[in-house]
Formats: C-alpha cells, sequence, structure tokens
C-alpha cells in the first residue's frame, strides 16, 4: 500500500499567485510497488482512478466526519526523469498500468 497527497494547480490564477489544491492518493499492489520504487516528493505524476468517500463517527461532536481521496488504479510519469534517489542513477522505467492488455469487461 502507498498513501501519498499530490499537488495540483487551478488553470484559475487569483491575482498573481497561483491556487494549488492537495489531494490524497491510496495505490495498491503492484502499483504501489511502482510508486514507492520510482516516485519522489516532488515529481510530477499521473494518476488515474476513482475517488471514493469514507465517514466515520467523531466522538467529540456526536457527527459524521467525512473524507474523500483518489483511489489510483495506474500511475504514470508526467515531465521529467528522475534520478533514484536510492542508487544515485537515472531511472529507465515504464509508465505503470496494471490493467494494460487485459480485455474490457
Amino acid at each position: 500500500m502507498a498513501s501519498f497527497a499530490i499537488a495540483v494547480d487551478r488553470c484559475i490564477v487569483q491575482g498573481r499567485e497561483k491556487v494549488t489544491d492537495f489531494f490524497n492518493v491510496v495505490a495498491w499492489n503492484a502499483t504501489a510497488e511502482f510508486v514507492n520504487k520510482h516516485f519522489v516528493k516532488g515529481q510530477p505524476i499521473c494518476v488515474n482512478g476513482r475517488l471514493q468517500q469514507n465517514s466515520w463517527p467523531d466522538p467529540e461532536t456526536k457527527t459524521t466526519r467525512y473524507s474523500i481521496e483518489v483511489v489510483a488504479e495506474s500511475v504514470h510519469f508526467a515531465g521529467f526523469m528522475r534520478n533514484d534517489a536510492r542508487n544515485n542513477t537515472a531511472s529507465q522505467a515504464a509508465d505503470f498500468d496494471p490493467y494494460a492488455g487485459q480485455a474490457a469487461a
């Protein structure tokens, strides 16, 4: 499992400052392994997936709390190629899509 946040710049600019939103992402199995092996903080990433809403009771306010996260189904390199932080070599990995080559259901 890999859990990380991505920063997404909005197209709309308020004044001269850009607006950035942050989204929590969770990846599982081979997708999580790929993210852990080939990505570092600050590196551009393209995430394809679905939104998932979670809820839980808040004991202090006695209300239901909600969060939304992106469940990554595939990830792709977006932008520059990075040096591997673990062994100081250039990463040669291709984009990873665990569903590539599978027939649509």
